[in-house]
């Protein structure tokens, strides 16, 4: 994937859900959703453990935020251990499938899993893949 390619998803995509994001302010998926809420990206948090992180109520999975949310979804941001990325990735294609606004399949720095990459991409998603988007968004150059 291009520079090109990543700076427009990170300039034209706005809804972020965020899978394994922490309640703990010094774990990196954190840190992330809140350098990107600070940034205006509207922060959607899945994390079956919490109730609400960065004043955002958090859901158990994907699937259990309500449909009027899902619809917004224009990006997944995964924090999981690779090996428990292909579920996640299911879950992203049934609301690609249920709204067609879902974009954007993207794995965190360290996370590669080619078998939930391939999925995203017969699905039609755009998979990024071991990157992290806080470096990432840092990175772009500023209008």
């Amino acid at each position: 994937m291009s520079d090109a390619d990543i700076k427009k998803i990170l300039t034209e995509f706005k809804v972020i859900a965020v899978v394994g994001l922490s309640k703990d302010a010094e774990k990196p998926s954190f840190q992330v959703a809140f350098y990107l809420k600070g940034h205006g990206y509207k922060i959607i948090p899945v994390n079956p453990s919490a109730d609400k992180i960065l004043g955002e109520k958090s859901y158990k999975s994907l699937l259990d935020i309500p449909a009027r949310i899902q619809k917004s979804i224009e990006v997944v941001d995964i924090f999981r251990r690779s090996e428990d990325v292909v579920p996640v990735v299911e879950q992203a294609v049934k609301l690609k499938e249920a709204y067609g606004q879902l974009g954007v399949v993207w794995m965190q720095s360290g996370i590669v899993n080619v078998e939930a990459a391939e999925i995203a991409k017969k699905a039609g998603l755009t998979v990024v893949m071991n990157k992290c988007m806080k470096r990432v968004h840092r990175s772009l150059p500023k209008a």
